[in-house]
């Protein structure tokens, strides 16, 4: 079933001398349930793109439907109220806040969802079950990630995006957070999108899109999938 599907979709920033098309007449669809990878290397328009699948910002021309929905002709309002019921994020650098606990960062982004999942056990279900009362401070960098995520799933979205969500971490806590979100889509049903410049992980994915230059230069599915688990890089 179709879930995203962009028609020439175009973001372009400044005017003359100064325009910069981060992407240009981009083409393509994601199907219902699947773990995509958009993947790049720096400057690709990898980040650009995620931000307008979030609605965090409008495109300049063309098409993006998402859910039967083109959010390019979404007003302000109308795409804070998408990004609030149908989005989660989760960030490189975690964007938890400090002087709230676990739990408190997690059940702050439920309450703004119609259909959230119960906070404490989401916490539970990213691993964090004994660390539910403790503050960022007295997290490491993989359970503040956790965090984050569990923050981004309780929302219970339709559309989980990820920006390079191992950036700032170790090899095996990148493992683990990779591993919740390829289980995220197996259990649910619903879509991840992973901003990535490691080309090592396309093994993981139902769907990869590698950007340069702002285009597609490849727009591919694979046939088996590898468990985040058997990778290695």
């Amino acid at each position: 079933m179709l879930f995203i599907q962009a028609e020439n979709m175009t973001k372009q920033y400044g005017t003359g001398e100064n325009l910069v098309i981060a992407n240009k007449a981009l083409n393509f669809e994601i199907q219902k349930g699947e773990l995509t990878l958009i993947l790049g290397e720096s400057g690709a328009g990898k980040s650009t793109l995620l931000n307008s699948l979030g609605a965090m910002d409008d495109i300049t021309s063309g098409k993006l439907i998402i859910d039967h929905q083109d959010i390019a002709l979404f007003n302000e309002k109308e795409r804070t109220k998408f990004r609030r019921e149908q989005i989660g994020f989760v960030f490189q650098f975690y964007n938890v806040i400090q002087n709230l606990t676990a739990l408190e960062n997690v059940e702050l982004a439920s309450e703004v969802s119609k259909n959230a999942l119960n906070p404490r056990e989401t916490l539970e279900k990213v691993g964090l079950r004994n660390r539910i009362n403790n503050f960022p401070a007295q997290l490491s960098g993989g359970e503040q990630q956790r965090v984050a995520i569990a923050r981004a799933i309780a929302k219970n979205p339709s559309l989980l995006l990820a920006d390079e969500p191992t950036g700032a971490l170790d090899y095996h806590t990148g493992k683990k957070i990779l591993q919740l979100f390829q289980d995220f889509v197996k259990n649910t049903g619903k879509n991840v999108i992973i901003v990535t410049h490691n080309s090592l992980l396309k093994p993981m994915a139902d769907h990869i899109i590698e950007l340069r230059d702002g285009e597609i230069k490849r727009d591919y599915r694979n046939e088996e999938i590898t468990s985040v688990s058997q990778l290695e890089w």
